[in-house]
């Protein structure tokens, strides 16, 4: 078992809620983690997280999703913290570096995801460049608004795994 986990095992209910809330953004989330402990293993803990995030309801996910920068954006939400927020600068790194251009479009992009469905566009960039992002957005504009929701709670499902790890890392 990492040292992470086993310490965070022992902590207080609040103090494990706020320090595995950044790894997702849903209190909803991190209460149901907390209250899942204690976790022996990285793989069982990644079980009850992928659990968990799919028993929740929509506004736990749109709180989830509202925890995240726009793609191509530095600036995280008031409300993300400073791990998270840097979590997503780290995940974002293909796409801030990438020229004018290319984040024009992208911003342009965003604003119409964000007028069809109404919440921040979801993507697990990691390893991803921006073209396959932009690429990815556009074609996800597509989508219905259930079918929609379901794959940004799919892809905050992926960035909260990476996130798990990198939390258990250290």
């Amino acid at each position: 078992m990492s040292a992470v986990l086993a310490r965070w095992n022992d902590l207080p209910s609040e103090e494990a809620v706020k320090e595995i809330l950044p790894c997702c953004g849903s209190a909803a989330w991190a209460d149901g983690m907390v209250a899942r402990r204690p976790f022996g293993d990285e793989a069982t803990l990644l079980t009850a997280s992928d659990e968990t995030w799919r028993n929740l309801s929509e506004a736990d996910w749109m709180e989830a999703f509202s925890s995240h920068p726009r793609i191509g954006e530095l600036n995280a939400p008031q409300s993300a913290s400073f791990r998270s927020s840097t979590w997503s600068m780290q995940e974002q790194q293909n796409v801030t570096a990438s020229g004018e251009d290319i984040k024009l479009a992208l911003a342009r992009a965003n604003q119409d995801y964000e007028q069809r469905f109404n919440h921040t566009f979801i993507v697990c960039a990691t390893g991803k460049s921006v073209a396959e992002i932009l690429q990815i957005l556009r074609q996800r504009l597509e989508n219905d608004e259930p079918t929609e929701l379901c794959e940004a709670a799919e892809q905050q499902r992926q960035i909260t795994r990476i996130r798990l790890k990198k939390w258990l890392a250290g």
